[in-house]
């Protein structure tokens, strides 16, 4: 069962967070392009896909509790720093990134584009972290 729950958890995090961590990353150039004549489809899109593939990304948190309580994990360190930058990768994506990506979709600004750029690098460098950590394991008995 724990194999099945780790396929599906790792698909998952391919599949739906690799999604939002590459279009918000082309999020500001696209508004950028907006403000230099282009059309707003692709903004609006790139907005879409961050916010559709963000409730899908629900699955990796949840899949990832099935892996680590079928591995008898739950209170390992590396795995609760884990739970916590993802926390905090949800949290920014939730209450920054699509908020600012909205507002950018009402009145794109590519002045006040370049904050949304860096919490998007910040959002990526927290999924970097989770990810090196789930491959290393630091202190796990059974680690790589």
């Amino acid at each position: 069962m724990s194999k099945f729950l780790l396929s599906v958890h790792v698909l998952a995090a391919i599949l739906a967070v690799g999604p939002v961590a590459v279009a918000a990353s082309m999020f500001p150039a696209a508004v950028r392009r907006v403000a230099a004549g282009g059309d707003l489809t692709t903004v609006t899109v790139l907005h879409r896909i961050c916010r559709v593939y963000a409730y899908v990304a629900i699955a990796v948190p949840v899949f990832g509790f099935g892996v680590a309580g079928t591995m008898h994990v739950m209170g390992d360190p590396w795995l609760i720093v884990s739970i916590g930058l993802t926390a905090v990768a949800a949290a920014v994506l939730a209450f920054v990134v699509l908020p600012s990506q909205r507002r950018q979709l009402a009145a794109p600004a590519p002045g006040t584009v370049s904050r949304l750029g860096m919490t998007t690098g910040v959002f990526n460098l927290l999924w970097a972290a989770v990810t090196v950590l789930m491959i290393v394991r630091p202190g796990s008995s059974t680690g790589a």
